[in-house]
């Protein structure tokens, strides 16, 4: 994998919007809502806070994912025994022939961006796959893994840490080998649902959200030991870093509220709450850092909050089920998957 410009911030190639590589420079300045429960993308105008596109994305899509290149963007669509994956052309936001590929529910890339990986929930597999010609490499079947869903890389690729929604659990990936070698048991509420799973811009704590214990558990940079827990809000869902990387912002989905909280030391800053309620999801960071943008998973809509101060700046209508949305262009080398991985 590309070596970290930075040894003290794996996400220091992110931390100047400027910073875009030569795909993302031509990419068309949008934003792609996946609405799960109508089978279509929303496509949003970010200066106007408009829908100006909706167009149809495969059964069940979840997430939008940058391709490890930044070339590509696919939807991600994984009703079974189906499933497929839908290109969008960053250069005019318009989507192309669906691509079959079996139960899709997230996508993501090995560090050295010779594999994509399928997350492919209800089989409970892992399916790796050629990332351009989406013939399957191999498979490994994660069978204490009901839910496999969530998944981040350690600071030198060689581990994935991996939340199993439905078991309670986490999972360790070996990539190279391809071997699960270590799992954990997550001990804060007996029916724990744990989710988006982030390392920290130190490379030295992973972070994986629990919908049902209400906050994110803590684990070794090596992803090989749990070490606690921090409590931050009722269905705790997205983790995501401010442009700088000094913050991290994490989506409390029951109770319509962001936690702000130090990226390193977890302290809690403050909280973001969306006036009148809401469910706060999936989603990223503008370019400049100055806005972050989520789904509202149960009320068909998108909120816009200022990273500034918290304010909620607007709310956009768009379909039903809106989950793993993503803004384009973003700063960075490579994506390692999910709506907005890129270091």
């Amino acid at each position: 994998m590309p070596a970290d410009e930075d040894p003290a911030n794996i996400y220091s190639a992110t931390t100047r919007p400027e910073r875009l590589s030569e795909p993302m420079r031509a990419a068309r300045e949008l934003v792609y809502v996946p609405n799960s429960e109508d089978d279509t993308v929303s496509v949003i105008d970010p200066k106007t806070f408009a829908v100006i596109d909706t167009f149809p994305a495969g059964d069940e899509p979840q997430h939008v994912v940058p391709s490890y290149d930044m070339r590509s963007l696919y939807a991600v669509a994984d009703k079974v025994p189906g499933g497929s994956l839908t290109p969008i052309d960053l250069r005019t936001g318009k989507p192309g022939e669906p691509i079959p590929v079996q139960d899709p529910y997230n996508l993501y890339f090995t560090p050295d961006g010779k594999s994509a990986i399928v997350v492919a929930e209800a089989y409970k597999r892992l399916d790796f796959y050629d990332p351009h010609t989406w013939q399957r490499q191999s498979s490994l079947d994660t069978p204490g893994c009901d839910g496999v869903n969530h998944m981040d890389f350690t600071a030198d690729g060689k581990r994935a840490l991996v939340a199993c929604e439905f078991a309670n659990k986490a999972i360790v990936l070996d990539v190279e080998n391809r071997q699960i070698i270590k799992d954990f048991h997550l001990p804060e509420s007996h029916h724990g649902m744990p989710q988006d799973t982030r390392l920290s811009p130190d490379g030295k704590t992973f972070y994986m959200a629990d919908m049902k214990a209400g906050g994110f558990y803590t684990f070794s940079g090596d992803a090989m030991e749990q070490l606690g827990f921090v409590p931050t809000g009722s269905g705790t869902h997205g983790i995501y870093f401010s442009r700088d990387t000094t913050r991290m912002f994490v989506t409390n989905r029951g109770e319509g509220s962001v936690s702000v909280l130090d990226a390193n030391t977890q302290q809690p800053i403050t909280t973001w709450h969306i006036p009148g309620g809401g469910s706060p999801d999936m989603g990223a960071l503008s370019p400049d850092g100055r806005q972050l943008w989520l789904s509202g998973r149960y009320h068909a809509e998108v909120y816009v909050f200022d990273t500034t101060d918290g304010r909620l700046l607007t709310r956009i209508p768009v379909g039903n089920g809106p989950h793993g949305l993503t803004y384009l262009p973003q700063p960075g080398r490579y994506s390692l998957g999910h709506t907005s991985n890129i270091r």
